[in-house]
């Protein structure tokens, strides 16, 4: 005879207790334990299991070396974060904010892949809202399957009988299934139902893409071993107030993890963006004072971004400090330097910030870019619009180098920039001949402010 007990448990982190406790003493959030049911023998006894397997161990020379044969999934931003295509058997988690466009992006996947047969997943949208999507896309596939049900035992049941090259499951947190007794959504149901998808996706050698949700802080909703379980890992950032999203690879068993994608958020569906370079420069004929361009690098890949900067005299005492897609504490270290180093009386003014295309930065190759916009426009000068920049700025105001100058010079000379001032320690190693623009070197701030400003 079985009886039942209760448990409780951290929706953050996963930690049981026997009670009910307010603040979990693992992660530290307040009201995150949910009360969840288990069943044991009566007798308290252990259940035996007995193994049947047949699978014994072998050597690394035993084991057959195989060329890995990817699916082409028909978009190349995709392939390249994936590192060549889906590899079968592999699974996939892909993670994003609300209304940034994951569904989209499986359903545009499902719909590209005319050569396989698809089971699409819904546990939250009816067969009419996806086909709304569908015709709003503008793409059909006749072998592309949708399947609106929670119960993962009908999944796998429907992904047998449709002999489905490729599974979608939107989304993991709404699957639940009879072996637990917690409600969907829980830690121990998304953490039993990708474990099972993921025994019968290397049984099967079958693919199968996870959309999951995020929690307010950024992370992946659900336990942290869900993210361990599964091969690759992809987020999909941006702000949905602009169009563009970056889907990037936080993990990759099957290739780099570097790699980033682009893409425009349009009425049909999302468009790849080949060359972002193009698309982040606004294309303005007359020159504007408190614009820059700078030459940054997101993973392995180079792009052009244009920096906005604004200062003007506080109207209230206590002078602002706003910046978009940049850190702002970085910036107030950037003022800094320029106070100290250069000179400039910013002390008393606001200065504003704007990265353009409403993506974030992290790379300090902007550092000189958000410093010649800042001064452009406190003294209404404007930069020339052929000269672009990199370099990161140090506390004692000089130019430090950055990595991978030679792809960012290529970049500067391939959407036609006449100029790239960069740090004068990059001159080492560098044929700086081969180029077509003219490259300047510079050490410090002081030497970089002459040079762009003088009369």
């Amino acid at each position: 005879m079985l009886k039942t007990k209760t448990i409780w448990v951290c929706q953050n982190c996963g930690v049981e207790s026997s009670k009910w406790i307010g603040r979990c003493p693992s992660c530290g959030e307040w009201n995150t334990y949910v009360e969840e049911i288990v069943r044991k023998d009566s007798a308290g006894k252990t259940t035996n299991y007995t193994f049947t397997g047949t699978a014994k161990p072998i050597t690394l020379q035993e084991i057959a070396s195989l060329e890995e044969s990817r699916i082409d999934t028909r978009s190349i931003e995709l392939n390249r974060i994936l590192g060549g295509g889906i590899v079968p058997g592999s699974i996939i988690l892909l993670g994003g904010e609300p209304g940034i466009g994951k569904s989209t992006l499986a359903l545009q996947l499902a719909l590209g892949l005319k050569e396989l047969k698809i089971l699409y997943v819904s546990g939250e949208e009816s067969n009419s809202q996806i086909k709304l999507r569908a015709s709003r896309i503008k793409s059909n596939h006749e072998n592309c399957y949708i399947l609106t049900e929670t119960s993962l035992e009908n999944v796998l049941t429907q992904i047998e009988n449709t002999k489905a090259g490729l599974v979608i499951v939107d989304s993991i947190q709404t699957m639940f299934t009879e072996n637990i007794s917690s409600t969907p959504g829980s830690i121990s149901q998304i953490r039993e139902c990708t474990v099972r998808l993921l025994k019968y996706a290397k049984e099967t050698a079958i693919p199968v893409l996870l959309i999951g949700h995020i929690t307010k802080e950024g992370n992946l909703a659900g336990p942290k071993a869900l993210e361990h379980i599964v091969d690759v890992v992809l987020q999909f950032e941006g702000d949905q107030n602009h169009l563009y999203r970056i889907l990037r690879a936080t993990k990759n068993r099957f290739g780099s993890t570097s790699e980033l994608g682009i893409y425009e958020m349009r009425s049909n569906g999302l468009r790849e963006v080949h060359n972002p370079s193009e698309l982040l420069i606004s294309h303005i004929d007359e020159n504007l004072s408190g614009v820059s361009i700078s030459a940054t690098i997101d993973g392995i890949r180079p792009f052009l971004i244009e920096t906005q900067a604004l200062v003007s005299s506080a109207v209230y005492g206590t002078p602002q400090r706003s910046s978009t897609g940049f850190d702002l504490r970085r910036l107030n270290m950037l003022l800094a330097v320029l106070e100290k180093r250069a000179g400039f009386r910013l002390v008393a003014k606001d200065v504003f910030l704007n990265i353009a295309g409403g993506i974030k930065v992290n790379d300090p190759a902007i550092d000189l870019a958000v410093i010649s916009a800042v001064l452009s426009s406190n003294i209404d000068v404007p930069i020339n619009k052929r000269i672009c920049f990199a370099g990161e700025v140090g506390l004692s105001g000089e130019i430090r180098p950055v990595n991978r100058v030679e792809q960012r010079i290529r970049e500067a000379e391939k959407l036609g920039f006449s100029e790239m001032y960069i740090s004068k320690y990059n001159r080492k190693g560098l044929d700086s001949s081969k180029f077509n623009i003219k490259i300047h070197f510079q050490s410090r701030i002081e030497d970089l402010i002459k040079n762009i400003f003088k009369p």
